[in-house]
């Protein structure tokens, strides 16, 4: 197929996200991972909407996080039929109405048509939604002009409250999804976004044959926005043991598709996991220590010629690296999920990936294989697997 003509995606604006307890995730987002408080929903969209709302940020990584007021409300439904996770995807596109007419033009299903606000200082803003293949999660189109508030109904305070992002949060690198079939989502991220293939990989945990009764899979393809560089990665169970890939077992526990990780881009990252391990209280995958030992001759393996950070430094941290030429690599951690993060089985398998890349623009197949396992190795202790 012919390389379909760009949205005019600017960026991931921000990510709206439902959950049960909104001081929960104040707590969490504030104190633990030191994001801003920088507004919410006024009183008269959270009677309308039936949501109340607040937005952190750090970076240029904006969170909007809904909790239902009463029933009726999107964030009720959502939560009826999910655990807490990701609701909808918000992009700012260079000109809305070349957005919507391509997305016409292209078979997408729309849930609103272009909406366009005025705020008390002059500021525009226009947006619409569309329906995904992404289980129930939507995707907002935004042009922004001037308008201060996140959406209209929305309160920004005269200055930020909570943390002041001493991690380095800068913006998010990539989306991971997870899916039982993921070939309807292909074909539409081409077909109708007109995003491109990136990377792909497959693999096990173990060396599997048909008869053997071990080993969980999964096939993986990132595809990408050359215009704005934004990247999906997708995944899908690997045969012969489908129900008990970690990807079914997130989809099981999600009750449906949807998005597993957001992956958040860090300044340093040995910094910042030093700081947040001796300060916030955050629980992150565990990685064995064998992986340490054998790091050093896979670095040799790899092609990258030298690592500024010392192999004991990473051990401590639990950091994973992965690249494939002489000094481009990257570094990469990943939280536990939110069931684990907070004891609560509502709050869900979404979980952070804190990244550093340092030349390297991939996805690390060897970290992904790690990753992989680590999140295998604490649905077996949870007796899940």
């Amino acid at each position: 197929m012919a390389k379909l003509e760009s949205l005019g995606i600017k960026t991931l604006e921000s990510v709206n996200w439902y959950v049960h307890d909104l001081e929960r995730a104040r707590r969490f987002y504030t104190q633990q991972m030191d994001f801003q408080e920088v507004g919410g929903s006024g009183a008269d969209l959270e009677k309308r909407g039936r949501t109340k709302s607040l937005v952190f940020k750090a970076g240029s990584v904006v969170l909007n996080v809904l909790q239902p007021v009463g029933e009726g409300g999107r964030a009720a439904r959502w939560l009826r039929k999910h655990p807490e996770g990701v609701g909808t995807l918000n992009y700012e596109v260079a000109d809305i109405t070349r957005t919507y007419k391509l997305l016409e033009s292209r078979g997408a299903t729309f849930i609103t048509d272009v909406e366009r606000f005025t705020d008390a200082g002059g500021g525009k803003l226009a947006m619409f939604s569309i329906t995904t293949p992404f289980g129930d999660t939507t995707f907002r189109f935004l042009q922004r002009e001037g308008y201060r508030a996140l959406f209209p109904g929305y309160e920004l305070y005269d200055a930020p409250r909570g943390g002041q992002n001493r991690y380095g949060f800068t913006h998010v690198d990539h989306v991971t999804s997870n899916f039982q079939t993921m070939k309807p989502m292909l074909l539409w991220m081409e077909h109708v976004m007109g995003f491109e293939p990136f990377w792909t990989i497959q693999f096990h945990t173990d060396d599997v044959a048909q008869n053997n009764d071990h080993g969980s899979g999964l096939k993986s393809q990132v595809v990408w926005d050359p215009h704005s560089g934004l990247k999906f990665a997708n995944n899908e169970p690997l045969r012969p043991h489908f129900k008990a890939s970690q990807i079914n077992v997130f989809n099981e526990d999600l009750r449906g598709d949807g998005v597993q990780h957001l992956a958040l881009v860090v300044k340093d990252i040995v910094s910042s996991v030093a700081d947040m391990r001796e300060r916030s209280g955050l629980k992150f995958m565990p990685t064995p220590g064998t992986y340490y030992e054998a790091l050093p001759e896979r670095i040799r393996r790899l092609g990258i010629m030298k690592i500024d950070e010392e192999i004991e430094t990473l051990r401590k941290l639990e950091l994973l690296v992965d690249g494939d030429k002489e000094r481009s690599y990257l570094l990469q951690i990943f939280m536990k999920e939110g069931a684990g993060q907070f004891g609560d089985p509502r709050a869900g398998p979404f979980f952070y990936e804190i990244i550093q890349r340092k030349g390297d623009q991939g996805f690390g197949g060897g970290n992904f294989r790690a990753l992989f396992e680590s999140i295998e190795r604490d649905q077996k202790a949870q007796g899940r697997l």
